[in-house]
């Protein structure tokens, strides 16, 4: 008998996405000292990539209205880091339909980040491809993230499948973006993503969303289950309820390479005092959007909203009446 939950993977990789998901929390306006310190502490940590924010469009969203991580300039990330000499990969994420992607994204070689995520729902996939295939022809690794896949049926699904699969894309992930899926949906789309990546040598990647406060069991379960490159974010910082706790996860993984203590001092020194100002974590919103496996906006709009928030009862009969 063995007591695999003693050992780790050495070719597990865990991505940081605090700046990137975090940044929905707070229109992307984290100060320079922040994403410094963030990067510090996972060069640190050992944290194997981060994820510095998203390239939007800047004809779709105001530079006025988001702060540069929205962005992610070659300038603004250069500002803050402005060589990357260490272990520790950098990556944006590239939304369809929210991405100038011909032009905002330069040549590998002129950049600092090493990969681009394509980020697109099912309906998208035309353009993912083309994206796909610029990035990687500019010289970057590129991640393919099927955003919503628990809307879609499983003839989708495989469709999806089957032209990322014979795209240059080096990973594919499994996204639980409206956190509603639960573990024994996480073993079917393992098996079904892995059917289609693993012939053709391709790693899957890991997204949770933590409606349910399953992101980080759910991401367990996807380790379990062969997953190359997991995400986390320092406190589990990310839209609406958040995201897998990198703090929670690193400790489970039990590799020596990865180190907790920087995580808790960023947790203490830049997370905490966000508490208040922008809001994320557990409520009773999102676990009922969760539950429906409803996009979080409605429930984001009713916390925001003060007069709403403790509307419980009329949150759910609203929820229910309109789907």
């Amino acid at each position: 008998m063995t007591a695999p939950w003693l050992t780790y993977r050495e070719d597990l990789q865990v991505l940081d996405c605090t700046v990137r998901d975090g940044g929905l929390t707070c229109g992307h306006h984290f100060d320079d000292e922040f994403v410094r310190a963030l990067y510090e502490a996972n060069v640190a940590a050992g944290v194997d990539w981060m994820e510095i924010g998203y390239k939007g469009s800047k004809s779709v969203f105001s530079r006025d209205e988001f702060g540069p991580w929205k962005f992610s300039d070659e300038e603004d990330i250069r500002r803050v880091i402005p060589e990357n000499d260490t272990n520790l990969k950098l990556c944006v994420m590239a939304d369809a339909g929210k991405t100038d992607w011909q032009t905002d994204i330069i040549p590998a070689d002129q950049s600092i980040l090493d990969m681009i995520r394509v980020a697109f729902y099912a309906h998208q996939l035309s353009e993912a491809v083309e994206m796909i295939n610029d990035a990687h022809e500019k010289g970057y690794t590129v991640c393919a993230n099927l955003m919503a896949a628990s809307t879609n049926t499983e003839t989708e699904i495989e469709q999806v499948l089957e032209e990322v699969a014979k795209s240059p894309s080096s990973y594919m992930a499994v996204v639980d973006s409206f956190g509603s899926l639960y573990g024994e949906q996480i073993q079917l789309m393992m098996k079904q993503y892995r059917a289609h990546m693993d012939p053709v040598n391709k790693g899957i990647a890991v997204h949770m969303h933590n409606n349910q406060q399953l992101a980080f069991a759910n991401t367990i379960e996807t380790i379990i289950q062969g997953a190359q490159s997991v995400d986390a974010t320092i406190g589990g910082l990310g839209r609406g309820a958040g995201n897998c706790p990198m703090e929670l996860l690193l400790g489970f993984l039990r590799n020596p390479k990865f180190h907790l203590r920087p995580i808790f001092e960023f947790l203490e020194k830049h997370v905490q005092p966000m508490e208040g100002r922008c809001d994320w974590g557990p409520s009773a919103q999102y676990f009922i959007t969760g539950q429906l496996n409803l996009h979080p906006k409605e429930a984001i709009a009713a916390r925001e909203n003060e007069a709403e928030r403790g509307k419980i009862v009329e949150f759910y009969d609203r929820m229910i009446r309109d789907m």
